[in-house]
């Protein structure tokens, strides 16, 4: 038995790697950053921007729900002295 039947090409390793990537890029990057930018402009949008990312977290939805069960978006509590 040759080694070489035994060995992975380069090229499907590469085609492994690109396609973990984009997973990556897909289910964690793009869906983190958005959610820290839902965070800090939740009360301040504007009903343009507002459509636009929620059309964003339809299409990132699979990523989303990674991360939904750590978020937070209530108000901070008041401080009433």
């Amino acid at each position: 038995m040759a080694l070489s039947n035994l060995a992975i090409s380069t090229d499907i390793l590469l085609t492994g790697a690109v396609y973990l990537g984009l997973a990556g890029v897909y289910l964690v990057v793009i869906p983190l950053a958005l959610l820290l930018y839902l965070k800090r402009r939740w009360y301040t949008t504007g009903s343009i921007e507002r459509a636009l990312l929620y059309g964003l977290v339809f299409a990132f939805f699979p990523g989303m729900l990674l991360f939904s069960p750590f978020l937070n978006f209530r108000p901070q509590m008041r401080n009433l002295d």
